[in-house]
């Protein structure tokens, strides 16, 4: 393992875990705006099998997360491991918005573009 980041890939909709210039995890969103204000959709976290149990998945939320707030965005966490962990991370509270059915349809039509 060399220097682990996390950087935004906006053309691809996700936040890249990288161990040097190798991608080995990813968060993936998709930005809505048919809310109240702007919000950004996390639907899939993952890293890679031989970079687990190592916190990276922590860290590629917390980065994510910190960037979205940072964008002056809203998190809609329908991914399962961004929602337990906004849910241990009361920092993110007044960011959080519940996922409607509205997003819902939202991301299965967007997803059906890409």
């Amino acid at each position: 393992m060399t220097e682990i980041t996390v950087s935004q890939n906006a053309a691809r909709h996700r936040f890249d875990l990288l161990d040097g210039g190798k991608v080995i995890g990813k968060a993936a969103y998709q930005e809505y705006t048919g809310g109240s204000s702007p919000q950004r959709i996390f639907y899939h976290t993952v890293v890679n099998e031989e970079y687990g149990g190592q916190g990276l998945g922590l860290t590629l939320a917390s980065e994510a997360l910190n960037a979205t707030v940072a964008d002056g965005l809203e998190i809609v966490p329908v991914c399962p491991f961004i929602k337990k962990y906004v849910s241990r991370h009361h920092e993110y509270d007044a960011s959080v918005v519940a996922v409607t059915p509205e997003h819902l349809q939202f991301l299965e039509s967007a997803l059906h573009r890409d």
